[in-house]
């Protein structure tokens, strides 16, 4: 009866390997992107492309174990997910009310570390916002004029 267990659960596992989630990965130019409302300096660019796009943009850096049945699935849902709580890529289409919430969100969520996500950061250590990032990224966004109490 075991046997016939794992046999059933092994032929799952190979079956759903076979059933994969879309990528998340825009050939079309980035006509939407942040940095099309906002001079972005190339130091703030980089902490957000290093440290939020993947999951936060319409093009995600894939890490070979996407390809391994369920984790892509949960990966997938986590990139909708982020994407749908903001989406750099699309911050254009963002009324300027909902930009400025979203930056002072962002903001706020780094400070309390609680972006990037723990369990990103499990796999992807050097995606943590440094203290110096943190900075760089709290002043850019006070620049433009949002508030970012502290």
């Amino acid at each position: 009866m075991i046997k016939k267990m794992a046999l059933g659960f092994l032929l799952i596992l190979v079956v759903i390997q076979f059933i994969r989630p879309p990528k998340n990965i825009s050939d079309a130019p980035a006509n939407n992107d942040i940095g099309m409302v906002y001079e972005i300096p190339s130091a703030v660019h980089g902490i957000l492309k290093e440290k939020c796009y993947d999951c936060h943009s319409n093009n995600t850096r894939y890490p070979w174990y996407f390809n391994i049945q369920p984790v892509g699935w949960w990966m997938y849902k986590h990139i909708q997910d982020g994407k749908n709580e903001l989406n750099f890529s699309e911050f254009k289409t963002y009324s300027a009310k909902k930009a400025t919430h979203k930056l002072e969100e962002t903001v706020e969520l780094v400070r309390e570390k609680e972006m990037p996500l723990k369990s990103y950061l499990w796999m992807h250590p050097e995606a943590k916002v440094s203290a110096d990032e943190e900075k760089i990224l709290t002043e850019w966004i006070a620049s433009l004029g949002v508030k970012v109490d502290g």
